[in-house]
């Protein structure tokens, strides 16, 4: 059911010694711990696995955008290059 640790019979203890009916105590117990499974299989754990494939994801990420930025400046410099050659042919 859950990966999650609950005592029911310290809970359904804890309870009676607070007043409440041992029926009560029980019914409680299990609506917690069946709340508390379905809260656990809900949940979104992430694994190493998830982690490692996260961080080649975002790497290759930044390959990319480190090759645009690099394209990017090689154009400028092309650019600036042929504007300053069209310069000294005016002068």
């Amino acid at each position: 059911m859950s990966g999650i640790t609950f005592d029911t019979l310290k809970y359904v203890d804890r309870l009676e010694k607070a007043g409440v009916s041992r029926e009560q105590a029980k019914a409680e117990a299990e609506a917690l711990q069946e709340a508390l499974g379905e809260a656990h299989d809900k949940a979104a754990l992430t694994t190493k696995s998830d982690l490692k494939e996260t961080e080649l994801l975002i790497k290759r990420d930044i390959e990319t955008a480190k090759f645009e930025m690099l394209k990017w400046m090689v154009g400028l410099l092309l650019a600036q290059t042929g504007i300053i050659a069209a310069l000294v042919k005016l002068l």
